[in-house]
């Protein structure tokens, strides 16, 4: 029933973007996802100030379970955040809304037609939007981050731990866990995480999320670790995105980065 609200909550939100008047800024395409022969949703933001000259910066966003790309690129105060700052914000379906982008395996289909490497297709539609979009834009390699709330906070450690490379920082946002041990030294050396959670969450045990932040500690991780005593499951990802954005403007990509421990 929780899920349900919360999922009802994101429906009421997007709901309301839409009866308030279209976003012609955020753009809602489909491309065709070769493995199962259809198309796949994802949302694209490009600041009004991008040039095509210059290198820009790129969010990759991840919805959490039951939402979508087009729900989560429109949270309050998304948009206003990268438009102010000149971000290029690219939301990925990760195929369905129950994928996890291979946070949980390779497998994974629970739902009736559900293909049974759910996991391992969420995860490359991540990467093949992330691919398009660096094809389309001139995205700027060293400022390249990934941001998930709920199911996509698990996203984010996942896609973030297994592809250091690609990131300059991680966000995970009320994340879920995962079903990996990754080995956190890979982030010591080449990638910052901001990690945002509330003690009220009830979906998502902030125990959990405490749990990694230890783990970032003793790997010496560049990081930042926002608690919020009052903090429930959806409010701390949208009243917080001034800070998150902060501290992807910190942390540009390096070879190596000087591990600076932070936290609140």
């Amino acid at each position: 029933m929780k899920r349900f609200n919360v999922s009802l909550f994101l429906l009421l939100v997007l709901l309301s973007e839409v009866l308030a008047g279209p976003r012609q800024e955020i753009q809602n395409r489909k491309y065709l996802f070769k493995e199962l022969d259809r198309e796949i949703p994802y949302s694209v933001f490009v600041p009004s100030n991008y040039d095509k000259s210059k290198k820009t910066p790129l969010v990759m966003v991840l919805h959490g379970l039951g939402s979508s790309a087009a729900q989560i690129i429109r949270y309050p105060n998304l948009v206003e955040e990268a438009e102010k700052r000149g971000y290029i914000l690219v939301a990925a379906e990760g195929v369905n809304n129950h994928g996890w982008y291979g946070a949980y395996g390779k497998y994974g289909g629970s739902h009736r037609g559900d293909p049974k490497n759910l996991g391992e297709l969420s995860e490359k539609d991540v990467l093949n939007v992330l691919e398009m979009a660096q094809k389309e834009f001139n995205v700027d390699s060293k400022r390249t981050y990934l941001m998930g709330h709920s199911m996509g906070g698990s996203g984010t450690w996942h896609l973030g731990m297994k592809y250091p490379e690609k990131w300059a920082a991680l966000a995970p946002l009320a994340s879920a866990g995962t079903n990996h041990d990754y080995d956190m030294k890979k982030l010591s050396e080449q990638v910052a995480v901001i990690v945002v959670h509330g003690v009220k969450d009830d979906l998502c045990s902030v125990k959990v999320c405490r749990f990694k932040v230890a783990n970032l500690k003793r790997h010496g991780v560049t990081h930042k670790y926002l608690e919020f005593p009052n903090g429930n499951h959806l409010n701390v990802a949208w009243e917080n995105f001034p800070q998150i954005f902060d501290f992807f403007q910190e942390n540009v990509k390096q070879d190596k980065q000087e591990n600076v421990k932070q936290d609140k």
